[in-house]
């Protein structure tokens, strides 16, 4: 049974709080494991290339982790519309989102663990990219909606927040405590940021996911 949360008049929804402590820890997340991943594969993973060849490898890897975290908001939006609605989809890929995060730090010495663990990754955060913000704006009614852009303004300051803390420490805490620990840091705070999603729970407005659209491009070609 879905529960809406009773809104006072002109007041910033409370529940908001959650989303936007969810993304801060989300964005300090992605982007701390993103920024060691290449320096972490040159010089501990492709080992056994030779070194000409590491370098090169890295961004491969990379870059097709990034294809993935951009391919898969795809799949996010089309199970949250059709299926789950915006929170369970966001809730059950951030579950997938911290598999990903502990295989990185556990297999650190296994290609094959620390790969698997780069796909996790990239379902989860690709899952979610294109819920979070729009799932914040399901949050406002009439009365609250003129302080919508406030909360925007605050949830991209937190984004940016994350992202610059994360560019700056990773690599200083993979140079000196070791990769289980630097990849662990950001599988830690993604585990966070589901919790404090998941506390909200009670207070958010969820809208339902909608009816097959009969003009959608499948249908019509069938």
């Amino acid at each position: 049974m879905s529960h809406t949360p009773e809104h006072t008049e002109g007041r910033l929804p409370r529940q908001i709080a959650y989303i936007i402590g969810n993304e801060g820890c989300e964005r300090f997340s992605f982007y701390g494991m993103r920024n060691i991943l290449t320096p972490f594969l040159i010089t501990s993973l492709l080992l056994y290339l030779p070194e000409g060849q590491r370098a090169l490898a890295a961004k491969d890897v990379f870059h097709t982790f990034v294809i993935g975290v951009y391919f898969f908001p795809l799949l996010g939006g089309w199970l949250s519309d059709r299926f789950f609605g915006k929170y369970h989809t966001v809730l059950w890929m951030s579950l997938v989102y911290c598999a990903g995060h502990a295989s990185l730090a556990i297999f650190e010495n296994n290609r094959l663990g620390f790969f698997a663990g780069l796909g996790l990754i990239a379902l989860g955060a690709g899952g979610i990219k294109p819920l979070v913000a729009s799932f914040v704006g399901d949050q406002f009614d009439q009365s609250s909606k003129h302080l919508a852009k406030m909360v925007f303004d605050a949830f991209y300051w937190i984004i940016n927040f994350g992202s610059f803390f994360a560019s700056l420490l990773m690599p200083l805490f993979l140079h000196h405590f070791g990769a289980a620990v630097a990849f662990g840091i950001p599988g830690g705070l993604m585990f966070v940021a589901t919790v404090v999603f998941w506390l909200g729970r009670k207070q958010y407005v969820m809208v339902p996911p909608g009816p097959p659209d009969p003009h959608a491009f499948s249908r019509v070609i069938r």
